[in-house]
């Protein structure tokens, strides 16, 4: 196996942070596994793969939702053999068909090798308390 370079997975966790500031669906899901999990507070359960998100974000962009600003702060890169974590605060504003909304969440991303690629295979959000 292989430790990734912290540099690496700050990297990799920009490319999504970008993607979902774009509101880019096909740069952000390329990013994460097929079989990647996402548990979102908002969320009523734990989405099992990335087909499931992607319909779930194909419904909001048809109802008018798209992300406006999409920032990272605090970060931290937790490094071992096969993978990473990365952690932040994130703070984003999105326009909905209802009105603009903002919010400050924390997320960690988990990363595994795949090859000379860090691909992302876990999401949580939780609010910011």
């Amino acid at each position: 196996m292989t430790t990734p370079d912290p540099a690496a997975v700050e990297a990799a966790a920009a490319a999504i942070v970008d993607a979902f500031a774009a509101t880019d669906a096909e740069r952000y899901f390329a990013a994460f596994s097929p079989d990647a999990t996402f548990v979102f507070h908002p969320e009523p359960r734990r989405l099992e793969n990335r087909g499931e998100y992607e319909r779930l974000w194909e419904g909001w962009v048809a109802d008018g939702w798209r992300v406006t600003s999409c920032t990272s702060s605090d970060a931290r890169v937790q490094v071992f053999d096969g993978g990473a974590i990365f952690s932040h605060t994130v703070d984003t504003s999105v326009e909905t068909s209802d009105a603009p909304e903002s919010y400050r969440e924390r997320e960690t991303i988990v990363f595994v090798v795949d090859g000379d690629e860090l691909v992302a295979v876990h999401e949580h959000l939780s609010p910011f308390a």
